[in-house]
Formats: C-alpha cells, structure tokens, sequence
C-alpha cells in the first residue's frame, strides 16, 4: 500500500480511537481511560500488530503534533478573563514558578546522574515538568532527544495527575490556589485539565504556572546546559 494513503489511515485512526476514548472517558472516569493514557496505548498496540513504521505514522499526524502549540496558548483565555487573580498574587506566582522550575530541572538531572543513565537521557529528563511545545524548543538547547523528551513529559503529567489529590492530602494543602499551581507546574497540561475539574480558580491558576514554567525554562534552558554539562 502507498506510504501516504498508509499514513492518511493512521491519521484517520487516531483521531477515531481519541473520539471513541472521549466518549469512554466521560462514561467512566478512570485514570485508565484518559485519552493521554489509553489513546497511546490502543495506537502502540495497532502499530505493532499491522507492523507500522513510525515513519509512516507520522507521515500525515505530524499535523496534530503542530497542533499542540495554538493548544497550549488556548489556556491563555481563561487566564485573560481572570486577570484579577493574577494581579491580587502577582508576587506568590512569581515565587512559585521560579522555585518550581529550578527544582524540577535540577533534580530530574541529578536524580539521573545518581542512577548513571545516558547524557542524553539527563538532557531529555530536564524538561520534563513543561508542556510539550515549549519542553521541545527547551530540549533543543539542552540537547535533549524529541522523542525521549516527549515520552518523559507525558509520563510526567499522567503521574502528576494521579497521585496530586492523593499528594495535597498527605501534606494538608487545602487552599485552591496552590492546587493550581502544583498541578500546572509539576504535571503542566493533564494537570491543569485535573485542576480545571477541581475548580474554574485552581484551573485558572495551573494555567498561567503551566505557561510561564515553560517560558521561564526555554529562556534559561542555556544557562542550565552551561551549568550542569560545561564541567561534564
């Protein structure tokens, strides 16, 4: 069969299986049936079975990859129309996005080099706690590998997700706006999605953290390789 008709298939395919997993989702709303959970899982398995080249998968769904940045600015809405909150704590927010970003880059490095995985591997890992878009362009600096950087984020953001709630009891978080904050900074967008279900303000709130930790770690992504890789 022609590679391109194959790859127009696969397109097809993804977003039916994506729809199918949509509707499972809001029937039964298990960690399990995320999209960003079961989606990926159902289109490994087909490819694997129908023996697939990723080539030709990505042939013609490069586009939905190009459609994760118009996405990520999306959340800018919300955050646009609930400036009030971001005005009343300017000076928390910065705090938090600053501290959220060094912690998260410095110890998913350290964390590797203690469990001696490959340069490449760390570089990956440091971008990690971002959202896709700016994680690649963050990765590209570092020198990190797209399709590792991208296996790591998703990771990351369905592990946030999950253990969150469970994360904010054990420590008595209760206020809703540090529930935002974590979520958007530490599982970026399957995180705010579970902070928007939490509240329109927790939503709100992960939004703009999500964002500007991305911001933040692109600008300063040089600076770290210079810091962590000049002495290696």
């Amino acid at each position: 069969m022609n590679n391109l008709i194959v790859s127009i298939l696969c397109l097809i395919a993804t977003l039916l299986i994506y729809y199918l997993n949509k509707r499972l989702y809001r029937r039964w709303h298990k960690l399990v049936m995320m999209p960003l959970v079961m989606t990926p899982m159902v289109l490994v398995a087909l490819l694997l079975v129908t023996h697939i080249s990723w080539q030709n998968y990505i042939g013609e769904s490069h586009w939905l990859l190009w459609l994760l940045g118009p996405a990520t600015l999306a959340f800018a809405v919300p955050v646009y129309e609930n400036m009030a909150i971001i005005r009343r704590h300017w000076m928390s927010l910065t705090a938090g996005v600053v501290t959220a970003t060094l912690v998260a880059v410095f110890s998913s490095v350290w964390l590797a080099r203690l469990m001696t995985l490959p340069e490449e591997v760390q570089r990956s890992l440091a971008v990690r706690s971002i959202t896709t878009p700016f994680a690649l362009a963050a990765a590209k600096q570092l020198g990190g590998q797209p399709d590792l950087v991208a296996l790591f984020v998703v990771i990351t953001g369905v592990f946030g997700m999950a253990v969150g709630d469970v994360l904010f009891l054990r420590l008595a978080v209760k206020q809703g706006m540090a529930k935002g904050a974590g979520f958007g900074a530490a599982s970026h967008g399957a995180g705010t999605a579970r902070a928007y279900e939490i509240g329109q303000g927790e939503g709100v709130v992960s939004s703009l953290v999500m964002m500007l930790s991305g911001i933040v770690t692109v600008i300063i992504a040089p600076a770290i390789g210079h810091l962590m890789w000049a002495a290696v």
